[in-house]
């Protein structure tokens, strides 16, 4: 049996060029090599204040992103994590296993009381504990996360040790996996800095449904240098070498190769490869993303699928805890 990987992701964003160049990319392979849930977190973005009809609108384009960046519904759960009840239920038996200590500890809600804020919910002390019970409901073998998360795989490993170790073998014991970083792009206009959907400039930023016309602009605006010489140096020339390392990942090019292609050219000619690079990439992707933001009963009957088969798996791990609690 293949093992089962688990990744989840908050829906509070528009996913940029660097989250697929440097992730989702990634992420296709895996979906013949693992079981995979791919999950959309919408739960979690209520942790903080944010409107309905915020929350609801970048839950679906997330969804629909996911899918138009490869992800395959016939080859992995993709699905939304407010239409799994288990979610919630699992995590009020995992809150009865969790230390105060434990909680207090959790990175997000430390600092925020460190920084003297006052209008914290619960939710943002409690939520490492849904994301525990999101993990822990599949049977979870991997899961891939960067370094600032593996404290809270760690957190949910210690819950479902406790919970074994109380009640009989319930959870699967999850591991967290850093995966390799694929390609490391940093921001138009600041890059010296990653390439973040929530940048608060949007021309330091390429989305993946922006138009051609805009990611034209948006590389022609691009910081480069005035030494008018095309190279890979991180350290002396971060706009030039950021342009080149979007090409490369964009082509699936060596980067020394697109340098030697370049070699003698303008910073002219490099924004213009950027630009072709890009678009190829971008451009089928943001094509359908609008096919199923326009066609949102196709998206909503594909959420429900994957729901379905979500909560297969799901309700079987949450009957088996509540009965190895003694729950009826």
């Amino acid at each position: 049996m293949k093992k089962v990987l688990y990744s989840a992701t908050k829906p509070t964003g528009y996913l940029t060029l660097g989250n697929y160049l440097g992730a989702i990319k990634n992420w296709l392979p895996l979906q013949d090599e693992y079981s995979c849930y791919f999950c959309i977190a919408n739960l979690h973005a209520h942790t903080v204040d944010l409107p309905a009809d915020f929350v609801r609108d970048r839950t679906l384009r997330q969804l629909a992103m996911f899918l138009a960046c490869g992800l395959d519904p016939n080859k992995a759960v993709i699905y939304v994590q407010s239409q799994v009840s288990e979610h919630s239920e699992l995590m009020w038996l995992l809150n009865c296993n969790t230390m105060m200590g434990e909680a207090n500890r959790m990175t997000q809600f430390k600092d925020k009381v460190q920084k003297g804020k006052t209008s914290i919910t619960t939710a943002l002390y409690t939520y490492p504990v849904l994301m525990a019970a999101d993990i822990l409901l599949y049977n979870t073998d991997i899961v891939p996360v960067g370094e600032d998360q593996v404290q809270h795989v760690e957190l949910t490993r210690d819950i479902a040790n406790r919970f074994n170790h109380r009640f009989g073998q319930t959870f699967v014991i999850p591991k967290a996996v850093v995966p390799k970083v694929g390609a490391r792009i940093k921001g138009l206009l600041d890059p010296t800095t990653k390439m973040g959907k929530s940048d608060d400039d949007p021309n330091n930023v390429i989305f993946l449904q922006d138009s051609d016309e805009e990611i034209a602009k948006k590389i022609k605006r691009a910081v480069t240098d005035s030494l008018n010489n095309i190279a890979y140096d991180e350290k002396n020339q971060p706009g030039v070498s950021n342009l080149l390392s979007i090409i490369s990942a964009c082509e699936n090019t060596p980067i020394e190769e697109v340098v030697k292609s370049l070699s003698g050219q303008g910073y002219g000619a490099l924004k213009k490869r950027t630009t072709e690079a890009v678009i190829s990439v971008v451009r089928p992707i943001r094509e359908k993303f609008e096919y199923l933001m326009n066609n949102q009963d196709e998206l909503l009957r594909l959420a429900s699928l994957g729901a379905k088969k979500a909560e297969k798996v799901a309700h079987k791990t949450l009957i088996k805890a509540k009965t190895a609690m003694g729950l009826i």
